[in-house]
């Protein structure tokens, strides 16, 4: 969890690693890396299954474009259904309509409730083992959602399964946008977490799916992995950590 950078003033070369000694016969300096003390994640598409593949599947059974109702999201991605959906600023019904009209003007009508339906991923298991393993290692841990208010408007996330419950409680803090009216890739949202968890971003490290999420997560200092793959993200994690995550 803790590491040191040599860098080499001859030649430019960077080495990085946990070791105590320089590279021998270069001339050195030695730049502190800040120790880890936190992990933070995404969850749907880290620790769930991305909702991505349902839209795929959906497109495909209705004929659509690939990738268009992707498309639909990051049109205008500040200020579209989406984004006020997850700050709380549309109903269900609210972004039902709305939605359909902002997929309409790009070409397909798409009703909201249709996408809705399709939020539900999978836990992945081999995360929630890398997880546990993070928080036996005394860590502390975040996740960092955006998410939508139930349907009856009460507070707290649509998915109310069981097993995401049980997931859920393992962290220390979840941080979710329907609760507090900002959302990734706000930087906000990213101060508000390291808030709660008592830690500056240099002492953070966050997985997520999307590129643009973890953009201003890695401008502010945390160590960011862009989850494509599990087991690879997971292998990533356990480098920067110097864990067996396993």
């Amino acid at each position: 969890m803790t590491g040191c950078t040599w860098v080499s003033l001859p030649d430019g070369e960077i080495r990085s690693g946990a070791t105590d000694d320089p590279p021998v016969g270069q001339d050195t300096i030695v730049e502190s890396r800040p120790v880890i003390r936190a992990v933070l994640w995404d969850f749907g598409g880290v620790i769930l299954s991305s909702p991505f593949e349902a839209f795929a599947r959906y497109e495909r059974g209705c004929g659509l474009p690939a990738d268009f109702l992707r498309g639909v999201n990051a049109t205008n991605p500040d200020a579209n259904a989406w984004a006020r959906l997850e700050r709380a600023e549309l109903t269900h019904a609210g972004f039902d309509t709305a939605f359909a009209a902002e997929s309409r003007a790009l070409g397909h009508e798409v009703p909201g409730a249709d996408v809705l339906a399709l939020l539900a991923g999978d836990v992945r298991p081999e995360m929630v083992r890398a997880l546990d393993r993070v928080i036996a290692a005394g860590l502390h841990t975040a996740c960092l959602t955006n998410n939508v208010v139930s349907p009856d408007e009460t507070a707290g996330g649509a998915d109310v399964r069981p097993e995401v419950a049980a997931v859920m409680a393992r962290f220390d803090v979840v941080v979710e946008s329907s609760k507090i009216g900002v959302r990734k890739p706000e930087p906000k949202f990213y101060r508000t977490a390291c808030e709660l968890l008592g830690v500056t971003p240099a002492e953070c490290v966050f997985l997520d799916d999307l590129g643009i999420n973890l953009k201003p997560a890695r401008a502010m200092g945390m160590t960011t992995i862009k989850v494509d793959d599990s087991a690879a993200a997971i292998a990533a994690l356990a480098t920067v950590l110097e864990l067996d995550l396993s």
